[in-house]
């Protein structure tokens, strides 16, 4: 079946059978899934540490992290109300990516408490107002916390409408489809299940009759044998990448509090010389990333700067 460009001419172009496909997804979904924790609750605040926690993190990393998490800031208003740089140095102790993230949570968990009396706004455009709460993430808190959101379309989504539909791959046109097929009022259960199915079973390499893909009675792939789909992003590495460096320096600020640029850079390059290729110039960079991003500050003295947690 073959899709135009136009949103409307996609959404015209499903296949006549949309309850079937519909009813067989949430059917496979409800059966048989994996069980993460933020699936079983409706918190709008341990949702939303989920979705930062998982942006380009292995769900199954995330799983210690945001138990850990919860246990140490239950609520948002025990978030909102501790030293940001705890939350920084937790961040990076449980390598979870780039700092600014926790920057950002902290900021938004603040917001909840002073501009909305603890509640959290409970559709995609009120959380989009949140520090750091992009489309998708707006869209994911208000459809696994409030049921209230529109279809999710990220990269695994994609795959799964390429394949089975032949989506183009344009974004207008997977958030169309993916509209027109969600369910009125099911955000919740929908997003889970479609994600799922591109999760577990049209992964980059397809399982599909191994995990029984409901979807291959009408799926193009599944028909030709042609499982391309479109480029999905690899995550860089994080061993000797800079947002590891970056990590390494909260870590080292957070247990000593004050450090010269040469009491710094070994603690975090075992290589570092002050005049060499990860020296001084190099740590000073990175220190001016940090403080960018409001998470470093940087004294200047006669001798040599001096850097701290903000």
């Amino acid at each position: 079946m073959a899709y135009g460009a136009a949103m409307s001419e996609a959404a015209v172009d499903l296949p006549d059978e949309r309850d079937a496909i519909r009813r067989a997804l949430i059917e496979w979904y409800e059966d048989d899934h994996r069980e993460y924790p933020w699936r079983e609750t409706d918190d709008p605040y341990a949702i939303l540490v989920s979705e930062v926690m998982s942006q380009q993190t292995q769900l199954d990393r995330v799983v210690d992290a945001w138990d850990d998490f919860l246990e140490r800031w239950p609520t948002v208003g025990d978030l909102a109300a501790t030293d940001r740089s705890d939350v920084v140095a937790f961040w990076s102790a449980h390598s979870l990516g780039y700092n600014n993230r926790a920057k950002y949570l902290h900021e938004a968990a603040t917001q909840v408490v002073e501009e909305y009396d603890g509640e959290f706004p409970e559709s995609p455009d009120g959380l989009s107002e949140l520090m750091g709460v992009g489309p998708y993430t707006a869209n994911a808190v208000a459809s696994f916390a409030f049921n209230n959101g529109d279809a999710v379309v990220d990269t695994n989504v994609k795959r799964v409408l390429y394949r089975a539909f032949s989506i183009p791959d344009e974004d207008a046109a997977f958030e169309d489809v993916a509209n027109a097929l969600m369910p009125d009022g099911e955000s919740r259960v929908w997003n889970n299940a479609i994600m799922e199915l591109g999760g577990v079973a049209c992964e980059k390499t397809p399982r599909c009759d191994e995990v029984g893909c409901p979807w291959r009675e009408w799926c193009d792939a599944y028909e030709t044998g042609d499982f391309t789909a479109p480029d999905v992003p690899t995550q860089p590495s994080f061993e000797g990448s800079r947002r590891q460096m970056r990590g390494r320096v909260i870590g080292a600020l957070k247990e000593h509090e004050n450090l010269t640029l040469d009491e710094l850079g070994p603690k975090v390059r075992v290589d570092y010389a002050p005049e060499g290729e990860y020296g001084r110039e190099w740590l000073r960079n990175l220190l001016e990333d940090l403080a960018d991003d409001g998470l470093v500050e940087i004294e200047e003295r006669s001798d040599q700067p001096i850097a701290r947690l903000r």
